[in-house]
């Protein structure tokens, strides 16, 4: 995913500096039911990280769908 994805974004917006994936990420699936709430929240996220980190963020959502995570690899 992260190839394919940083190869795509890399040949479509030519413009300014090469995109490259940070070394830890998290992905998730959405229906389409809620893809305009995740735009806001996308929109919002930078404001949105001052409040709550990455890593508590991530706890919380993997605790909320009952997802099963191995600390050593939360950053």
């Amino acid at each position: 995913m992260k190839a394919n994805s940083s190869k795509w974004v890399n040949e479509t917006f030519r413009r300014g500096p090469a995109f490259a994936w940070q070394e830890g990420y998290a992905a998730f699936a959405v229906s389409q039911s809620q893809v305009p709430r995740i735009m806001t929240y996308i929109q919002g996220q930078e404001e949105h990280h001052r409040k709550r980190d990455f890593r508590r963020e991530l706890v919380t959502l993997l605790r909320r769908n009952g997802i099963a995570y191995d600390e050593r690899y939360l950053l």
